[in-house]
């Protein structure tokens, strides 16, 4: 069964800003898919199971943003 994790990441103004987010959380163990709107900051994280909340955050850093 696939868990959904959604956060709000501050700072993203463009499509490589998304594909950044993206590409950081995708390598984290388990995640199976991420979606991502520019203009909300919504970041909807598909995964296989729960997700590390300091795991998320550090890729959202590495990524050159913030979550709120």
């Amino acid at each position: 069964m696939s868990e959904l994790t959604t956060i709000t990441v501050d700072g993203m103004t463009c499509g490589h800003c998304a594909a950044s987010v993206r590409e950081e959380i995708g390598e984290i163990a388990g995640v199976t898919d991420v979606a991502v709107d520019v203009e909300s900051g919504r970041v909807d994280i598909t995964s296989d199971a729960a997700l590390d909340d300091t795991a998320v955050t550090a890729a959202v850093v590495e990524a050159g943003y913030t979550v709120r």
